[in-house]
């Protein structure tokens, strides 16, 4: 018999059980360039504790050894972890990431993969969708309260190994442009200049800190730090502000929604619900449904990857549209269980799914069923009525009877961008602190 693999697809993870040494390989075919593979060890905050955290050809071991590089051939690299030694105060994850040394995308790499051998196993993600970005994150070994577990992310980069590394807190020089031909050359008699010692850019070197370290400048707030502010304040208020959940938010595409999605609503509501997941979630990472007839399982996110989102990973309904036109909540509401009941298992960490509607829905009986059926696992489901429609069974949740606990809630706004990001945060959490407490007290969710 073969050794036992696991296969997963973006966005999807599986724990590594219990092993005290994990290789991680990464593999390819063919590309029109040498792929510089590395690990970025990093802490809570994303960022690697300093530069020799970065693990790549040219610095092969972690200073404690916890991590090493190891090159196997023309097209392979293997990173040796001692998981055991993984300090969880310092290091939160590992970060796979690969860079083209030279012209190309990964749109022109083929036969790319990563393969982890687990004690009970082998994972296998393969990087089957075309990127032309020229940095590319494969996956990422993470804490969990269950263990740790790794994650297929696939998320590219443009612009190469500067912003790759630049996003987990490694600085990169840029090359020196050479001077203007204008520039007067010193007179003759004037001591020479020392000469600049030479960029570390070019070879693709993390830079050398100056002799004497500056504080580092405050990053600008952006749209998401900004919403998190706002996210925090809800929180705080519902008495909540410490509690992690896994989020996830589901958007409705089917043909009555076209509009929403050619405005950019859908857009703004995936802004305002990411903060949500980046405020609270586990681990930072948000995962996206779309559904009509059929559903679509998107590419998990994080708040550094919502510029487009949604015009890159779904535009809206179409005539091409793979998931039809109509309304099928129960098709996503069974895959949505099916992730966090049966892939990904977890009875301490509530899971929070924010899932919009704008109305049609005529699945009551099927909706009915599954949301009596699943009450008794730590997930709650909030929804969101976008305009003025027939929202069916969602309108009468209060009323739903057969249920463990109350696992649901439901509000209607006229006009999604008309209603304030307070306002909207304080509605989303009105309902899950009190279900958060009913479910521990039933032991649903446990301590």
């Amino acid at each position: 018999m073969g050794t036992p693999q696991t296969v997963l697809t973006t966005g999807a993870n599986a724990p590594i059980g219990q092993t005290d040494e994990l290789r991680v390989r990464v593999e390819w075919n063919a590309a029109p360039a040498d792929l510089d593979v590395s690990c970025f060890m990093v802490g809570e905050n994303g960022k690697v504790p300093s530069d020799d955290y970065f693990i790549f050809y040219n610095q092969d071991s972690s200073p404690g050894g916890q991590v090493r590089y190891e090159r196997t051939g023309p097209s392979g690299v293997v990173f040796v972890i001692r998981t055991n030694e993984l300090d969880a105060g310092l290091i939160a994850k590992c970060v796979f990431s690969a860079t083209l040394d030279g012209a190309g995308t990964f749109a022109d790499v083929t036969g790319c993969r990563i393969v982890a051998e687990t004690g009970s196993g082998e994972i296998l993600y393969e990087i089957r969708e075309a990127t032309q970005e020229r940095s590319l994150v494969f996956m990422e070994l993470y804490r969990h309260a269950s263990g740790l577990k790794l994650r297929a992310i696939g998320r590219g980069f443009n612009g190469g190994l500067k912003p790759l590394a630049e996003a987990h807190g490694v600085e990169i020089e840029d090359e020196e442009a050479p001077a203007p031909p204008s520039t007067p050359k010193p007179p003759e008699s004037a001591p020479a200049a020392s000469s600049p010692a030479p960029s570390t850019a070019a070879a693709g070197l993390p830079a050398q800190p100056p002799a004497k370290p500056e504080p580092e400048p405050s990053r600008p707030l952006g749209k998401i730090d900004l919403l998190k502010r706002k996210v925090g304040i809800s929180l705080e208020k519902k008495n909540i502000a410490h509690e992690k959940a896994r989020v996830a938010v589901v958007f409705d595409a089917s043909g009555s929604m076209t509009q929403l999605y050619k405005q950019g609503t859908v857009q703004r509501a995936f802004e305002r619900i990411l903060a949500v997941s980046a405020q609270m979630d586990d681990d930072g990472i948000m995962d996206v449904w779309f559904f009509a007839s059929k559903m679509m399982r998107a590419p998990s996110v994080t708040e550094y990857q919502y510029e487009n989102y949604v015009q890159k990973t779904y535009p809206g309904p179409s005539l091409k549209s793979k998931i039809g036109f109509g309304n099928n909540e129960p098709v996503v509401m069974e895959d949505v269980v099916r992730k966090y009941t049966e892939e990904d298992p977890d009875d301490r960490t509530p899971t929070y799914i924010i899932f919009f509607s704008d109305g049609g829905i005529y699945e009551t009986k099927k909706i009915s069923k599954l949301l009596i059926k699943h009450a008794d696992k730590p997930i709650f489901w909030q929804f969101v009525g976008l305009g003025r429609a027939n929202f069916g069974v969602l309108e009468q949740l209060d009323d739903l009877r057969g249920r463990i606990v109350d696992n649901a809630d439901f509000f209607a706004l006229d006009d999604l961008d008309s209603v304030s990001d307070e306002e909207l945060y304080d509605r989303l959490l009105n309902e899950f602190p009190g279900w958060l407490k009913e479910v521990r007290s039933r032991g649903i969710l446990k301590s």
